[in-house]
């Protein structure tokens, strides 16, 4: 199985997680993630129209916890959630900016060597790298 990022940006999207996971990622790094491009589980949407809005699974972990799972790849994807056969796809920076501030965590490839849960501070604080 290959692990392929969207848009051939598998190793710079990959050194910039892994940097933020080492808590080395400098502002370059943060920029890239914030430019890559995420993958987001949905169910049965309709195909009409584009969406104007993204919903995000939330799901509530037995503490109360809530997640919201993204991820980089589609095999990262089909490996947490291999029920799910659809997505949207949506810059990391763009559902950073409009993450609300008290909101759930956002978890990038659970399951992986590379996840990162991020609070919803995290995620604003780290990602949103509109001007």
């Amino acid at each position: 199985m290959t692990d392929q990022f969207p848009n051939g940006a598998d190793s710079a999207v990959r050194l910039a997680l892994r940097a933020l996971i080492t808590g080395d990622a400098d502002q370059a790094e943060l920029r890239t993630l914030a430019a890559g491009e995420i993958l987001i589980p949905v169910g049965d949407v309709p195909e009409e129209q584009p969406p104007v809005t993204v919903s995000v699974p939330v799901y509530e972990q037995p503490d109360g916890t809530e997640l919201v799972p993204v991820f980089t790849s589609q095999d990262r994807l089909r490996q947490a959630f291999p029920q799910v056969t659809r997505h949207r796809q949506i810059l990391l920076g763009a559902l950073a900016h409009e993450w609300p501030a008290e909101g759930p965590m956002l978890v990038i490839d659970a399951g992986t060597v590379d996840e990162v849960t991020l609070t919803a501070h995290g995620v604003r604080e780290l990602l949103d790298q509109t001007p």
